[in-house]
Protein backbone atom coordinates (compact mmCIF):
# COMPACT_ATOMS: atom_id res chain seq x y z
CA UNK A 1 0.00 0.00 0.00
CA UNK A 2 2.90 2.38 0.69
CA UNK A 3 4.18 2.23 -2.90
CA UNK A 4 1.17 4.00 -4.37
CA UNK A 5 2.39 7.22 -2.73
CA UNK A 6 5.90 7.08 -4.19
CA UNK A 7 5.14 8.12 -7.78
CA UNK A 8 2.96 11.11 -6.81
CA UNK A 9 5.69 12.21 -4.40
CA UNK A 10 8.35 11.96 -7.12
CA UNK A 11 6.20 13.94 -9.53
CA UNK A 12 5.48 16.56 -6.88
CA UNK A 13 9.22 16.90 -6.16
CA UNK A 14 10.06 17.19 -9.88
CA UNK A 15 7.50 19.86 -10.63
CA UNK A 16 8.47 21.86 -7.57
CA UNK A 17 12.19 22.02 -8.30
CA UNK A 18 11.32 25.16 -10.25
CA UNK A 19 9.56 28.17 -8.81
CA UNK A 20 6.35 29.57 -10.22
CA UNK A 21 7.19 32.17 -12.86
CA UNK A 22 5.22 35.21 -14.00
CA UNK A 23 2.93 34.56 -16.94
CA UNK A 24 4.72 34.48 -20.32
CA UNK A 25 8.02 33.36 -18.75
CA UNK A 26 9.48 29.87 -18.97
CA UNK A 27 12.38 27.77 -17.73
CA UNK A 28 14.19 27.28 -21.02
CA UNK A 29 15.53 23.80 -20.25
CA UNK A 30 11.93 22.57 -20.15
CA UNK A 31 11.50 23.76 -23.73
CA UNK A 32 15.02 23.07 -25.06
CA UNK A 33 16.64 20.23 -23.06
CA UNK A 34 19.82 20.22 -25.18
CA UNK A 35 20.66 23.90 -24.81
CA UNK A 36 23.88 24.69 -22.90
CA UNK A 37 23.75 27.20 -20.06
CA UNK A 38 26.45 28.84 -17.97
CA UNK A 39 24.92 31.79 -16.20
CA UNK A 40 28.07 33.75 -15.44
CA UNK A 41 26.39 35.94 -12.84
CA UNK A 42 25.64 32.82 -10.80
CA UNK A 43 29.40 32.48 -10.42
CA UNK A 44 32.43 34.60 -9.62
CA UNK A 45 33.64 34.37 -13.23
CA UNK A 46 32.33 37.78 -14.25
CA UNK A 47 33.50 41.40 -14.35
CA UNK A 48 32.46 41.99 -10.73
CA UNK A 49 34.26 38.90 -9.44
CA UNK A 50 31.35 37.88 -7.19
CA UNK A 51 28.06 36.06 -7.52
CA UNK A 52 25.46 38.65 -8.47
CA UNK A 53 22.29 39.37 -6.50
CA UNK A 54 19.18 37.66 -7.78
CA UNK A 55 21.00 34.62 -9.21
CA UNK A 56 20.38 31.66 -6.90
CA UNK A 57 20.65 28.86 -9.51
CA UNK A 58 21.92 28.20 -13.03
CA UNK A 59 18.34 28.01 -14.37
CA UNK A 60 17.91 29.99 -17.58
CA UNK A 61 14.64 31.95 -17.70
CA UNK A 62 13.22 33.77 -20.73
CA UNK A 63 9.90 34.82 -22.18
CA UNK A 64 8.08 32.07 -24.02
CA UNK A 65 8.45 33.91 -27.33
CA UNK A 66 12.22 34.19 -27.09
CA UNK A 67 12.54 30.57 -25.93
CA UNK A 68 10.50 29.44 -28.95
CA UNK A 69 12.85 31.35 -31.26
CA UNK A 70 15.90 29.77 -29.62
CA UNK A 71 14.32 26.34 -30.01
CA UNK A 72 14.19 26.85 -33.77
CA UNK A 73 17.84 27.90 -33.78
CA UNK A 74 18.88 24.89 -31.73
CA UNK A 75 17.15 22.57 -34.21
CA UNK A 76 19.00 24.24 -37.06
CA UNK A 77 22.35 23.80 -35.28
CA UNK A 78 22.01 20.15 -34.30
CA UNK A 79 22.87 18.68 -37.74
CA UNK A 80 26.01 20.84 -37.70
CA UNK A 81 27.15 19.36 -34.36
CA UNK A 82 26.68 22.78 -32.79
CA UNK A 83 24.65 24.07 -29.87
CA UNK A 84 23.68 27.38 -28.38
CA UNK A 85 25.35 28.24 -25.10
CA UNK A 86 23.67 30.94 -23.03
CA UNK A 87 25.64 33.09 -20.61
CA UNK A 88 22.67 35.20 -19.51
CA UNK A 89 18.98 35.57 -20.22
CA UNK A 90 16.43 37.14 -17.93
CA UNK A 91 18.28 39.34 -15.43
CA UNK A 92 16.56 40.66 -12.28
CA UNK A 93 16.62 44.42 -11.73
CA UNK A 94 18.38 43.75 -8.42
CA UNK A 95 21.31 42.33 -10.42
CA UNK A 96 21.43 45.48 -12.54
CA UNK A 97 21.44 47.49 -9.30
CA UNK A 98 24.34 45.35 -8.08
CA UNK A 99 26.33 46.27 -11.21
CA UNK A 100 25.52 49.94 -10.65
CA UNK A 101 26.70 49.83 -7.04
CA UNK A 102 29.88 48.01 -8.04
CA UNK A 103 30.64 50.60 -10.71
CA UNK A 104 30.50 53.40 -8.12
CA UNK A 105 33.45 51.90 -6.26
CA UNK A 106 36.35 52.93 -8.48
CA UNK A 107 38.83 51.19 -6.18
CA UNK A 108 37.33 47.76 -6.86
CA UNK A 109 39.22 46.68 -9.97
CA UNK A 110 39.65 43.01 -9.06
CA UNK A 111 38.63 41.77 -12.54
CA UNK A 112 39.98 44.64 -14.65
CA UNK A 113 42.83 42.65 -16.19
CA UNK A 114 40.47 39.95 -17.40
CA UNK A 115 37.39 41.91 -18.49
CA UNK A 116 38.28 45.58 -19.12
CA UNK A 117 42.08 45.97 -19.37
CA UNK A 118 41.93 48.91 -21.78
CA UNK A 119 38.91 50.73 -20.36
CA UNK A 120 38.92 52.89 -17.25
CA UNK A 121 36.26 51.85 -14.77
CA UNK A 122 35.05 55.45 -14.44
CA UNK A 123 34.16 55.36 -18.15
CA UNK A 124 31.98 52.25 -18.06
CA UNK A 125 28.77 54.30 -17.87
CA UNK A 126 29.79 56.76 -20.56
CA UNK A 127 30.69 53.91 -22.89
CA UNK A 128 27.37 52.17 -22.08
CA UNK A 129 28.87 49.00 -20.68
CA UNK A 130 26.92 49.61 -17.46
CA UNK A 131 23.48 51.21 -17.17
CA UNK A 132 20.71 51.63 -14.61
CA UNK A 133 18.34 49.55 -16.73
CA UNK A 134 18.97 46.48 -18.88
CA UNK A 135 16.95 44.89 -21.66
CA UNK A 136 17.73 41.58 -19.99
CA UNK A 137 15.26 42.49 -17.23
CA UNK A 138 12.45 42.46 -19.81
CA UNK A 139 13.10 38.75 -20.36
CA UNK A 140 13.74 38.56 -24.11
CA UNK A 141 17.46 39.33 -24.31
CA UNK A 142 20.17 36.67 -24.38
CA UNK A 143 23.95 36.60 -24.22
CA UNK A 144 24.93 33.67 -26.38
CA UNK A 145 27.74 31.83 -28.12
CA UNK A 146 28.11 28.52 -29.95
CA UNK A 147 29.59 25.23 -28.79
CA UNK A 148 30.91 22.29 -30.79
CA UNK A 149 28.93 19.36 -29.38
CA UNK A 150 31.59 16.84 -30.43
CA UNK A 151 34.42 18.53 -28.52
CA UNK A 152 32.31 20.54 -26.01
CA UNK A 153 34.50 23.53 -26.86
CA UNK A 154 33.18 27.01 -27.51
CA UNK A 155 33.55 28.38 -31.02
CA UNK A 156 36.26 31.05 -31.11
CA UNK A 157 34.63 34.48 -31.34
CA UNK A 158 37.80 36.49 -30.82
CA UNK A 159 37.17 37.70 -27.26
CA UNK A 160 35.80 36.18 -24.08
CA UNK A 161 32.20 36.86 -23.10
CA UNK A 162 31.67 40.22 -21.35
CA UNK A 163 34.98 41.66 -22.51
CA UNK A 164 34.61 45.46 -22.37
CA UNK A 165 36.37 46.97 -25.35
CA UNK A 166 36.11 47.59 -29.08
CA UNK A 167 37.51 44.10 -29.64
CA UNK A 168 34.01 42.83 -28.76
CA UNK A 169 32.24 45.01 -31.32
CA UNK A 170 30.46 42.94 -33.94
CA UNK A 171 32.30 44.57 -36.87
CA UNK A 172 35.75 44.71 -35.23
CA UNK A 173 38.33 43.71 -37.84
CA UNK A 174 41.39 43.24 -35.62
CA UNK A 175 40.68 39.53 -35.18
CA UNK A 176 41.40 36.57 -37.44
CA UNK A 177 39.34 35.79 -40.54
CA UNK A 178 38.07 32.64 -38.86
CA UNK A 179 36.92 34.58 -35.80
CA UNK A 180 35.17 37.13 -38.04
CA UNK A 181 33.49 34.28 -39.90
CA UNK A 182 32.29 32.76 -36.62
CA UNK A 183 30.82 36.08 -35.50
CA UNK A 184 29.04 36.55 -38.83
CA UNK A 185 27.56 33.06 -38.63
CA UNK A 186 26.18 33.72 -35.14
CA UNK A 187 24.81 37.11 -36.20
CA UNK A 188 23.10 35.71 -39.30
CA UNK A 189 21.64 32.81 -37.34
CA UNK A 190 20.13 35.02 -34.67
CA UNK A 191 18.90 37.76 -37.02
CA UNK A 192 17.22 35.19 -39.26
CA UNK A 193 15.24 33.94 -36.29
CA UNK A 194 13.90 37.27 -35.13
CA UNK A 195 16.62 38.70 -32.90
CA UNK A 196 18.42 42.02 -33.23
CA UNK A 197 21.98 42.53 -32.09
CA UNK A 198 23.78 45.09 -29.96
CA UNK A 199 26.70 46.28 -32.14
CA UNK A 200 29.18 46.64 -29.26
CA UNK A 201 28.75 43.07 -27.98
CA UNK A 202 28.93 40.14 -30.38
CA UNK A 203 27.06 37.93 -27.88
CA UNK A 204 24.08 40.22 -27.14
CA UNK A 205 20.69 39.77 -28.87
CA UNK A 206 17.13 40.91 -28.16
CA UNK A 207 13.97 39.46 -29.68
CA UNK A 208 12.63 42.07 -32.10
CA UNK A 209 8.99 41.52 -31.15
CA UNK A 210 9.62 41.12 -27.43
CA UNK A 211 6.39 41.02 -25.38
CA UNK A 212 7.48 43.41 -22.60
CA UNK A 213 8.87 46.52 -24.26
CA UNK A 214 8.68 48.84 -21.25
CA UNK A 215 8.33 46.44 -18.32
CA UNK A 216 11.31 45.44 -16.18
CA UNK A 217 11.08 42.49 -13.77
CA UNK A 218 12.83 41.79 -10.49
CA UNK A 219 11.92 38.23 -9.47
CA UNK A 220 14.90 36.05 -8.49
CA UNK A 221 16.31 33.28 -10.64
CA UNK A 222 15.47 30.17 -8.64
Amino acid sequence: MKFKFIIPFILFTFYNCYSQLPEEFIYVKNEIPTIKTELRYFSENNFVGKKIRGYTTNNLILTKKSAAALKNIQKELEPLNLSLKIYDGYRPQQAVDHFWEWAQDLNDTLMKKQFYPNVEKKDLFKLKYIAKKSGHSRGSTVDVTLVNTSTCKEIDMGTPYDFFGEESWVEYIGITKEQQKNRRFLQQLMLKNGFINYPQEWWHFTLANEPFINQYFNFEIE
